[in-house]
């Protein structure tokens, strides 16, 4: 696989649409970032890792109001073969504020409220609402 933050995104989609209550991904300390920042917003219920041997997992637990997701959609921004770098003055708003931009930056991974009050740009990673 070359995109695990696109495989990341679309496993928790796939799950929102199949409504299932949690979602097992191969863990890696980008995702758990993400991850984080999704939980921050709310998108989300909680991120936990456990082993599996020597491996690591993230188990993520989705949340639903009155059985509608919280997830909506999403649109994968950066991908390997074309990187999206933006200034913190050029950062989207997504749906006028409803949605979040996940962005990339040297403090970390954050949701572009965040990264706007920090005035610091970096990648933009996905948009999500």
């Amino acid at each position: 696989m070359s995109d695990s933050i696109s495989d990341l995104l679309i496993r928790i989609k796939n799950a929102y649409l199949a409504r299932l209550s949690t979602v097992e991904i191969p863990h890696s300390k980008m995702k758990e970032a993400i991850s984080q920042v999704l939980k921050d917003n709310m998108f989300i219920k909680g991120v936990e890792i456990k082993s599996k041997g020597v491996k690591k997992i993230l188990i993520l637990s989705l949340t639903y109001l009155n059985k509608t997701p919280k997830f909506t959609d999403l649109e994968i921004v950066s991908k390997p073969g074309k990187r999206v770098y933006v200034s913190h003055r050029k950062l989207p708003k997504v749906l006028a504020g409803l949605g979040i931009s996940v962005v990339s930056t040297p403090k970390g991974i954050m949701s572009d409220k965040e990264a706007r009050k920090k005035k610091l740009g970096g990648e933009l990673i996905c948009k999500i609402w």
